[in-house]
């Protein structure tokens, strides 16, 4: 490659990116009321979208089929050779067929088509040229034209396919508000990653329940120093005789009152400076939701009860932070 060519090299990476992204936010103006029919259609649908293209086409098909399959509408990818070939059996009247093609001309994408009109199956298609086959023979057409290509030669798919994907993307988000899709449902289907993992995880699979950090309400503050110490957890927990929780201190609570009582601290108890109310959970309550409130009321730990106030265990931060792991 000659040395010219390599020194410009950042500048026609910027040019490719910039007519990328100028040709997805060419796609607004687009928008329509067939991307509205389109949502329409595959949201009242009773079975599965089927994502068909040819080439990379299809390359980016099978990228909304999971898109779409991972935010709440169930879908996946068939290439039209392999309809031919048995593929068939898989489709119903109830299924809504999502057909990618940039020129809305491809062959073997529309010998597809006479056999979803003969079964009856609607057919949402998607290409940049509205008066194409494909858009005649479609229920829903949605239009995703690029005025040209990234690629110098205007010939290798760059511009047109980030185009379809930008649109495959924006079907799927608007189907997921429609649906009302929440974090909960997103951790159903993504149960391995760091959010599923987060709103599936519960209080009972990452409490502590050794060694938990017990002070008596009259046991005094200099004692109590040493059992906050040795509990890590930069706490302690105040029970009643039937072991329900009547209060909590902080490691912070005992330096505001060394402050507050200086050389009278250690006449002082567990009593005169606890937290009467701390922040109490079940068992059953989500690692998410455990963060929130750590987050909402500045706080490093959550004490798990059951439903008389027994103490059970304990979360901190440094539980909810190995999920990260």
């Amino acid at each position: 490659m000659p040395a010219a060519n390599i020194s410009f090299s950042l500048k026609y990476a910027e040019r490719c990116l910039r007519d990328e992204a100028q040709a997805v936010l060419d796609l607004i103006p687009q928008l329509d009321d067939n991307f509205t029919r389109a949502v329409d259609l595959i949201y009242h649908c009773r079975g599965k979208v089927i994502v068909t293209g040819v080439g990379k086409s299809g390359n980016i098909g099978q990228k909304i089929a999971a898109t779409m399959s991972s935010t709440g509408t169930p879908a996946f990818f068939i290439n039209p050779l392999d309809a031919y070939h048995g593929d068939l059996g898989v489709m119903t009247p109830d299924d809504v067929v999502l057909a990618l093609s940039n020129s809305g001309q491809t062959d073997e994408l529309l010998r597809f088509v006479p056999i979803l009109l003969h079964m009856h199956v609607p057919i949402i298609g998607m290409s940049r040229n509205p008066d194409s086959l494909l858009a005649k023979y479609s229920t829903v057409h949605i239009k995703v034209f690029v005025d040209h290509e990234a690629c110098p030669l205007n010939l290798a798919p760059t511009s047109s396919t980030t185009a379809a994907l930008a649109m495959g993307d924006a079907l799927a988000i608007a189907l997921m508000q429609v649906r009302d899709f929440r974090p909960r449902d997103f951790a159903q289907f993504h149960p391995g990653g760091e959010l599923g993992k987060r709103l599936l995880t519960t209080a009972e699979d990452v409490m502590r329940t050794d060694d938990l950090p017990i002070v008596p309400q009259d046991m005094h503050l200099g004692q109590a120093i040493i059992h906050v110490s040795k509990g890590k957890l930069g706490m302690g927990v105040s029970l009643d005789e039937k072991g329900c929780v009547i209060g909590l201190i902080t490691d912070g609570d005992i330096r505001r009152a060394m402050e507050r009582w200086q050389a009278e601290f250690f006449d002082r108890t567990v009593a005169d400076i606890m937290t009467r109310n701390p922040k109490i959970v079940s068992t059953n309550t989500k690692i998410s939701e455990i963060e929130r409130i750590m987050h909402r009321h500045k706080i490093h730990s959550v004490l798990v009860c059951d439903d008389k106030r027994h103490l059970l265990g304990i979360v901190d931060s440094y539980a909810t932070s190995m999920l990260n792991q």
